[in-house]
């Protein structure tokens, strides 16, 4: 289960360090059991426990996973997420390299059905996985995934490749940002001397905003996925009557059904209601839901509550002008107390609650800048919003 987006079927991609990068271009992407044969050095990004778990499963033909190169079709997914997390401060060395989908014109590659390590999932020769294959690009063709649902061993579905990809089939680096293209650009110029890449910055690929801007050091102004903010509050537009439709509480609904099964009950008590907002402390990691393999995770958990903000009573109205200040206020005079220590929130009543970022902005980032803990305002996804409404002066004035 996961919202849906759109993506042309272009490529297939591989997860690496930077440094392997050079090496790769020379002798191609290869299998764990080749690196080992040919004994290269390598800079590992995968955990000993994950590398380990593919040693044994196996292909129709009775060969090892460690004789495969691994692709995916979606990057997006459980394992770079687990990668970017036990490589925080270090992200810009993170990279996906972009594999010509004519790999799959070979008849000797094997198509999963998801992660190839899982007994769940099915190792397809050739002909029967290209049969499949677009069932296959429909389930990694997601925004997100659950455990539960069984997403988050499907959104994996990999490509195998025996022994190597050929450095030919090597299109393009994938980065976390311009500030990582950069980096990258000046760590393969100095060590090419002859083949380039195009490197090309991907925030959404890599759980990262793609707008970033300083009100204040503890207020940003944000466009990007709340849900990936790394904010220990997560913000969610809502109304009174127990209804997680459209928008950010549908995601919250699928992807967290936990939250919208309190959700419902605080709705029903009459403990949520306009101007009073309700804090829900789930004790579960969101490290723990995302990440491949969590289990062995070098970093500590991290446990994601959920703020409910009622923005209007019913969900056919709009959004509540009015007691959406009342909840900032309501904020304000709770935070601390409550224990949040940061926090992000959506603009609250944009969007589907038909109010203009111009008149809630401004009463956000003013009731929100001195808070003293670190906070994020996302910026609507609907539209564009002009360059002049996401400066300071317009939206904390004098402040």
């Amino acid at each position: 289960m996961g919202s849906r987006r759109r993506k042309r079927f272009r490529e297939l991609y591989y997860i690496t360090h930077l440094k392997n990068v050079p090496s790769i271009l020379e002798y191609g992407i290869l299998s764990h059991a080749e690196v080992g044969r040919r004994r290269l050095e390598y800079v590992p990004i995968y955990d000993r426990a994950i590398v380990s778990n593919r040693q044994y499963p196996t292909t129709p033909d009775g060969r090892s996973l460690w004789e495969f190169a691994n692709l995916y079709f979606q990057p997006r997914n459980p394992m770079l997420y687990r990668v970017l997390r036990e490589n925080v401060g270090r992200e810009q060395d993170v990279v996906v390299l972009g594999i010509k989908k004519a790999i799959l014109d070979r008849p000797d590659v094997f198509i999963t059905t998801g992660n190839a390590a899982s007994m769940m999932s099915d190792i397809l020769p050739h002909d029967e996985g290209m049969h499949r294959l677009q069932d296959i690009l429909h389930e990694v063709n997601i925004e997100f995934w659950t455990e539960e649902w069984g997403s988050k061993r499907r959104i994996m579905a990999e490509v195998l490749v025996p022994e190597r990809v050929p450095p030919e089939y090597i299109t393009t680096v994938y980065v976390r940002d311009h500030r990582a293209k950069e980096h990258a650009q000046e760590y393969l110029h100095a060590h090419l001397s002859r083949r380039r890449l195009n490197v090309v910055p991907e925030p959404h690929m890599f759980f990262a905003p793609e707008y970033k801007y300083e009100l204040t050091p503890s207020l940003h102004l944000v466009k990007g996925d709340m849900f990936f903010s790394g904010m220990q509050t997560l913000t969610i537009s809502v109304n009174t009557v127990g209804v997680m439709g459209k928008g950010l509480a549908s995601r919250a609904k699928y992807q967290f059904p936990d939250a919208y099964v309190e959700y419902q009950r605080v709705c029903k008590s009459g403990e949520l209601t306009m101007g009073r907002p309700y804090l829900y402390k789930r004790e579960k990691s969101l490290d723990v839901e995302m990440a491949e393999d969590p289990a062995s995770l070098t970093l500590p958990n991290r446990e994601t509550w959920f703020l409910f903000f009622p923005t209007k009573r019913h969900w056919r109205q709009k959004a509540d002008l009015a007691g959406i200040e009342q909840g900032l206020k309501w904020i304000r005079a709770n935070y601390q107390e409550a224990g949040i220590e940061s926090l992000a929130l959506p603009a609250l009543g944009c969007g589907l609650g038909q109010l203009s970022w111009a008149d809630v902005g401004p009463r956000m980032c003013r009731a929100l800048v001195d808070l003293g803990i670190p906070v994020r305002v996302h910026l609507p996804l609907e539209g564009s919003i002009p360059p002049e409404q996401r400066t300071a002066g317009f939206l904390l004035g004098s402040i």
